[in-house]
Parts: C-alpha cells; sequence; structure tokens
C-alpha cells in the first residue's frame, strides 16, 4: 500500500512529533515536529528533515552543523499521530554537543547529567 503523509493525524497546527532513535543501538536522541513537507522532504531525500516552529520553516537536521540525521527507517505509531525516526546519527543529535537531547534524569529529588558535551567534529 502506498504511503500517504495526508494519512497522518496532525495537530491543529499542522504539526506531529517525531522521535529520532538511533537504528542500531536504540539510543533515543532528541524529539522535534514535523508537519507533512517535511515527512515528504525526509522519504524523499534521506535526510531527516523537521519543522521549526521558531523559524517558521522547514529544518533539515545537520545542514550547518554538519551532525545530519541519515534516515534508515520511518515509522508510524497505531493511532497515527506519532513518528519515530530510526536514524544513523552523524555527531551529537543535541545543540549542546551531546550525543542525546536525553541527557539529563530525575533520580529521587535531584537532577542527574547523563552525558557531558563533548568536542564532535563534523563528518
Amino acid at each position: 500500500m502506498p504511503f500517504d503523509p495526508a494519512t497522518l493525524r496532525y495537530d491543529a497546527n499542522g504539526l506531529i512529533p517525531c522521535i529520532a532513535q538511533d537504528h542500531q543501538s536504540g539510543e533515543v536522541l532528541m524529539f522535534a515536529w514535523m508537519n507533512a513537507e517535511s515527512v515528504k522532504a525526509t522519504l524523499a531525500s534521506g535526510q531527516v528533515t523537521y519543522w521549526s516552529r521558531s523559524r517558521g520553516e522547514l529544518w533539515i537536521k545537520g545542514l550547518t552543523s554538519g551532525h545530519a540525521q541519515h534516515l534508515v527507517e520511518l515509522r508510524i505509531d497505531c493511532d497515527r499521530d506519532c513518528l519515530l525516526a530510526l536514524v544513523r546519527q552523524t555527531g551529537p543529535a543535541c545543540h549542546t554537543n551531546r550525543r542525546s537531547c536525553f541527557y539529563t534524569a530525575v533520580r529521587g529529588d535531584a537532577e542527574v547529567e547523563l552525558l557531558r558535551p563533548e568536542p564532535w567534529a563534523a563528518g
């Protein structure tokens, strides 16, 4: 059956959440928003493309930083209102130079930093 991005369930702003996960390790790397146009662009190019709410434009992950996400597989949840992008990540996924945006844990009544920024090289 051919895939049509219009069959996804977008919110009132035309957006759908997307979780990026390392395709080999299973590590959750980041969360961002997509719209129908970014879903189409991702599938057409293989470069994960999100919708930047702050800039109001498409955002190709890694275009300026070199820390790209190459799509391995795009999965749709059972309600068709959330996406899971299995990716091959180049460099850090987080703008803080950490592998994952999920680098803080709540343990008891404290926040614990799990990952420190790394001196990544682009490419």
